[in-house]
Formats: C-alpha cells, structure tokens, sequence
C-alpha cells in the first residue's frame, strides 16, 4: 500500500460504489463540490467492481466520472471477493497524504468526509472516524449493528471506539502504511480497528446520520452475523496466541 508520492494529493477518498448506479453521480458531484468549496488537494479514488451476469450500469458511470474529472482515478475490476475485496482494491491505488474510505450509496454524507478531515488535521490522530449517532434505516439493520458492536467490545476490550463498522475511515499515511488488511469480506471493518487497538493506535470519531436506502435491500445476508462472528473469534484466538509467542 505504498503511495506515488510525485505528485502527491492531499487527501485521497476511496468510494466504494459496487451496484451503486445512478446513484453514484450524485454523490460523486456533491463530494466534489465539498471538496473544492475547502481547498483541498483530493484525489477520488472510485471503485466500480463488477460480477459477471449482473446487469449493473455502475462500471460504466465509473468511467464517464473519471472523463469528466481528472482527479478521479477509476478502479474497474471483475469481483473476486466482497466488500473488503472492492476495499483493498481501491486502498492500494491512493497517493495522498491522508486516506480516506466511505460508501457512495449516499447512506453516509459526502460532508462527513470533510469533518473527519478536519478533525484529523487538527490533531495528531492516526485514525479518524464516524460514528452513527442517527441511524434511519431499518429495524434489521440496526439489530445487526447493534450485536456486531456489543460482541466486538467483549473480545476486544479497551478501544473506545462507538461503532465499528461506521465510515468513512480517514487515516494518517503514515499508519495506513502500517495496516496489513487481507479481509476479502465485510469483516474488513473490524479488521481495521482490530489492527489500530494492536498498533495503539490514536482514534477520533465524530457523530453522523445513517440514512435509509430506499433505492436497494442491504447486501448483508443474515449468513453474515455467524460469518462476522466467527471471524471476530478467529481474531480474537490469534491474537491471543501471538501475544503468548512474543511474551
């Protein structure tokens, strides 16, 4: 995850736009516009990953975005895993000096980029985030949420953070560097923070509005509580066992 530092932009955004669609325009226009009222030297890094046999215009959206700006830097590759696959594959093609992730649904505002932005440049954070204060969706996602936290903060004690899986995720270069994510799916979240509590890391969070997707169900299946689950307790046992290594 090395940058190209010729060049280098200020802060890189990673939208992660699978199945996005026309939706993905909107939010791309309305991050821009943010981005350029404060100034900053930005580079988007778009991701529009595909699945063959899915009638999906998001690639193609991707691309007429990159035409129309050339600070964005389309990433375009058939799937080869889920959401933590799309993740790494954008991660690994930012430059700046800040790294930031988020969804391009439009569930978290564009806005919220530039507040986790400013909060970072205004302390010696490594890792800034947000975290749901509102959440308008539904019952089912917020359930989910709900248990993801409480068992994550029972295997993971110690890190004071509110909501695990919340974007975007804004990181200092220098830490990101230090990151070694391998997760393919949405475990890729907790392995985040999992690996900022084992580098000490320095958190903020700053409160957002979740907001409901009227235009698509959730892609997390109820599969996705055991699966999420079992990968905490695998986290859990492996770090327990390299802590008893190096003791």
């Amino acid at each position: 995850m090395k940058a190209n530092y010729q060049n280098q932009p200020e802060l890189s955004v990673v939208v992660l736009g699978y199945q996005a669609g026309l939706e993905l325009r909107s939010f791309i226009w309305e991050l821009v516009d943010h981005l350029e009222k404060d100034s900053i030297d930005y580079q988007i890094v778009l991701v529009g990953n595909y699945r063959l046999g899915i009638n999906d215009i998001t690639p193609q959206i991707v691309k007429e975005l990159a035409q129309f700006n050339s600070r964005i830097k389309p990433v375009i590759k058939l799937k080869k895993g889920m959401m933590g696959w799309d993740m790494r594959s954008g991660l690994e093609a930012t430059d700046g000096k800040f790294v930031a992730v988020i969804d391009g649904d439009g569930q978290m505002p564009a806005v919220d980029i530039i507040r986790v932005y400013q909060k970072i440049k205004k302390s010696d954070f490594d890792l800034v985030k947000t975290y749901r204060e509102e959440r308008r969706d539904n019952f089912w996602r917020k359930s989910i949420s709900f248990f993801y936290n409480l068992i994550f903060k029972i295997l993971f004690p110690g890190l004071k953070i509110k909501d695990v899986n919340s974007k975007p995720k804004m990181f200092a270069r220098q830490f990101f560097n230090k990151l070694n994510l391998v997760s393919d799916d949405w475990f890729i979240d907790a392995e985040i923070m999992i690996q900022a509590r084992r580098l000490k890391a320095k958190i903020g969070e700053v409160p957002t509005i979740f907001r409901e997707n009227e235009k698509r169900a959730s892609f997390i299946k109820f599969s996705a509580i055991f699966e999420f689950i079992k990968n905490l307790i695998k986290a859990r046992i492996h770090e327990s066992f390299n802590y008893r290594q190096h003791k």
